[in-house]
């Protein structure tokens, strides 16, 4: 869940431009901020560019934050924000109005599944299945990775992730559907291999 505002940042006191309070903030929250850039994004520098714009967006908006969501979730559609222009900037092909363009259920349905359980925990929590998980996350679409990231990774819920995005809900919810189900996919096809190739071996 989303972690709520610790007690010695206040509110008032970053309002009025506290820069200790600021600073305070800062430490709290840079942590989740660079992650969601990294994920989104995929490299270090654009992470860190990601990281001071919504710092720094915060710092000049913090006046006409008006409290209806929790700060964390603020600085998170800031950042949203930040990773999806830099997206535009870098891949201007990529349109993330897309999937909102093209959501139905006759969409949603898996092409490939197999049954993980016939392999071992540590198998899929090795470094080469977290790899693999990584690189899946990379090549979702933007518009389903935020998503995903947001809720399944970051751990906010719906509301907040619909709140952070500027979607309803439910079409969070239908996109966090798209993205899980993108993603089992692509592990299917990598572990129905691993375990292919383990039955040949036998």
């Amino acid at each position: 869940m989303i972690k709520t505002m610790p007690a010695e940042i206040s509110l008032q006191a970053l309002i009025a431009g506290d820069r200790d309070e600021f600073a305070r903030l800062v430490d709290e929250y840079s942590s989740p901020i660079y992650r969601l850039g990294l994920k989104m994004l995929g490299t270090p520098q654009d992470a860190e560019d990601v990281l001071q714009n919504t710092f720094l967006n915060a710092m000049i908006h913090l006046p006409k934050f008006e409290g209806r969501s929790s700060l964390l979730t603020w600085l998170y559609r800031i950042a949203s924000n930040e990773a999806l222009m830099l997206i535009r900037k870098k891949k201007p092909e990529v349109n993330l109005d897309d999937v909102a363009n093209s959501e139905n259920d006759e969409d949603l349905k898996p092409t490939q599944f197999v049954d993980w359980s016939a392999l071992p925990e540590d198998e899929l929590l090795s470094g080469e299945g977290k790899r693999i998980l990584d690189h899946a996350i990379q090549i979702l679409p933007e518009s389903l990775r935020i998503v995903f990231l947001l809720r399944d990774v970051e751990g906010i819920s719906i509301k907040e992730t619909a709140d952070a995005l500027n979607l309803t809900e439910a079409n969070v919810k239908t996109r966090l559907l798209r993205a899980r189900l993108f993603l089992r996919e692509q592990l299917s096809a990598y572990y129905g291999e691993r375990l292919i190739h383990e039955e040949q071996n036998d």
